[in-house]
């Protein structure tokens, strides 16, 4: 294989093989606890603006299939591996890891220690990275990491939204006949919901049609009449990458729906409302990434094992008297849930339908549709 370096901003340089695609890319440096899952990973449009290091040593072992896939390509910067798999055994794979990046242009590096890797991270916070097949001239990719723009500021919502409206039609994984079916085109739907489209995932939209809803999915400049002229009876705000303060069109438009119809936000889609209610966000050091995430609900007291992927979060002291805290992080304290008492709005930092990931959160579908099922009355 041919060489390939990492170097990060703060100077140090790692040397291993090429895996992916030829040439050179930058991006913040972050890692993935998952033992599994790198191909819904890749997909996700959260890490636009990432390059990826997933901590589990071997990565492609079960190798890539087309269903698997979070949205419409890949939109990581750059994956890193410790050790890669050239001869993946699924019955469902189609391509090899390896082949799948070097299709779709993503640059990668295998073959260093992702576990030093995780603990610069870890101890200096994400930071700005590249990863070269080109250039071995270490001082020069580190100035280059150096020079990469950061995510703060950053608006790439735009860069992953849909450019236009469309209607979604699929279901959760039959086990019985193996695969994700089409929604029946004579299926009668309980709830007709509008999801805004920060960087969203197939999984979201399978859950939401699963719990009753038909979903038309809008690009996330729609603006708030236009959403609510669709007459649907709840609207709901996806996931998606960058800072979330950078997305003030975003911010300005829940604030007018807030109230309007009942609303359930993921991820970003969290972030936003929040700052749509008039609190803030800021930049966690290192993020929260992976399927192994303890959330502990606290209308209830339960804990849930949880599927996370970001690297801001809500600062709680500037919700108080505007929202309610309904979930916390058990790791560090973090807000990772919000509701309003006076109006059918909530939200969570983390992702419910988890793919890949534990399925201890998927009630949170079911407190939306109840929430329209109350509005209706």
């Amino acid at each position: 294989m041919r060489r390939a370096i990492l170097a990060l901003a703060d100077g140090t340089v790692f040397e291993g093989s090429s895996f992916g695609a030829e040439g050179e890319t930058t991006g913040e440096v972050v890692f993935n606890t998952s033992l599994t899952g790198y191909q819904e990973v890749l997909t996700d449009p959260s890490y636009k603006g990432q390059i990826v290091t997933m901590t589990y040593t071997q990565q492609g072992n079960y190798g890539i299939n087309p269903e698997d896939v979070e949205s419409v390509k890949p939109w990581a910067e750059g994956f890193i591996v410790k050790e890669t798999c050239l001869f993946p055994s699924n019955w469902r794979s189609t391509e090899s890891l390896m082949g799948y990046l070097m299709r779709n242009r993503i640059v990668g590096i295998s073959g260093i220690d992702t576990r030093a890797l995780t603990r610069i991270i870890r101890d200096k916070g994400a930071m700005q990275g590249v990863i070269s097949t080109v250039d071995g001239d270490y001082a020069k990719l580190v100035k280059k990491a150096q020079a990469a723009p950061t995510l703060v500021g950053r608006d790439l919502v735009k860069e992953v939204s849909c450019a236009q409206p469309y209607e979604w039609h699929g279901e959760l994984w039959d086990l019985d006949n193996g695969g994700y079916p089409k929604t029946d085109k004579d299926a009668k739907k309980k709830f007709r919901v509008v999801a805004y489209d920060f960087g969203i995932k197939k999984n979201i939209l399978r859950n939401l049609s699963a719990a009753g809803c038909q979903v038309a999915v809008v690009p996330a400049s729609t603006p708030a009449k236009d959403a609510l002229a669709m007459n649907p009876d709840g609207i709901f705000l996806s996931n998606g990458p960058g800072d979330p303060d950078a997305v003030g069109y975003a911010k300005e438009t829940v604030r007018e729906l807030i109230g309007k119809k009942p609303i359930f936000g993921i991820c970003l889609g969290h972030q936003i409302l929040s700052l749509a209610l008039g609190g803030k966000t800021y930049k966690l050091k290192f993020g929260h990434r992976g399927g192994n995430q303890p959330v502990q609900d606290l209308t209830t007291g339960k804990v849930e094992i949880t599927s996370q992927n970001h690297g801001f979060a809500v600062d709680l002291d500037s919700l108080k008297g505007k929202a309610s805290l309904t979930h916390i992080n058990l790791n560090d304290r973090t807000c990772e849930g919000i509701s309003l008492t006076d109006k059918p709005v909530f939200s969570v930092q983390y992702h419910p339908e988890a793919s890949p990931g534990p399925h201890d959160s998927q009630y949170l579908f079911k407190r939306f549709t109840d929430l329209m099922e109350s509005e209706k009355r």
